[in-house]
């Protein structure tokens, strides 16, 4: 498995991170650029609902499905702590995200574009995420920082930071389009 970690950093340092890497594509005026990964201000461990909403609305707008989605239906799989300022999120295209809770069984994916994976155990996480694979489903998981239930984001949660890290093998399998200027903001990319 390959993966890629990002961090929602201050908004100072996206620019330079931007800059630093000297071949970003021109961007047009109301475009956006990554920004929504940039958080105003520090972010509390209390407080990680409003990030969470953020990282997953970026993550949503930077994928693209084989057809257009509107509204985005973001699927919630177990108990998520962080999920609940997900539903009605609007898109810079205007399109919406519409969260939906799945019931336990991984079969009772149909009509989610997007699965939140919550607090499940591992064996759970990974049956679900190998009955998406090659459905064009984007899988984020909340509760897997080691991103071994190969979901295609998985969340990690520090003191002052969401981080999240990209299963690239994942994304490949998944039939789904991620825009690579959020590969590009990569640490430790190969």
């Amino acid at each position: 498995m390959i993966w890629v970690e990002y961090r929602v950093v201050p908004t100072i340092l996206l620019p330079a991170a931007l800059l630093a890497l000297g071949d970003v594509p021109p961007v047009s005026v109301g475009e956006p650029l990554l920004v929504p990964f940039a958080l105003a201000g520090a972010v509390e461990a209390e407080s990680y609902g409003p990030a969470v909403a953020r990282v997953v609305q970026s993550l949503v707008e930077y994928t693209r499905w084989p057809s257009p989605r509107s509204p985005v239906r973001l699927c919630v799989a177990g108990g998520a702590a962080y999920a609940g300022r997900v539903d009605g999120l609007r898109l810079a295209d205007g399109r919406t995200i519409e969260r939906r809770n799945l019931p336990a069984a991984a079969a009772s994916t149909g009509g989610c574009d997007a699965v939140y994976i919550g607090q499940l155990p591992l064996p759970a996480q990974r049956q679900l995420t190998t009955a998406l694979r090659g459905r064009g489903v984007l899988t984020i998981a909340e509760a897997d920082p080691a991103c071994r239930s190969q979901a295609m984001f998985c969340l990690s949660f520090a003191a002052r930071a969401v981080s999240f890290r990209l299963n690239i093998d994942a994304v490949a399998r998944s039939g789904l389009r991620v825009d690579p200027r959020v590969l590009r903001l990569s640490t430790g990319q190969p």
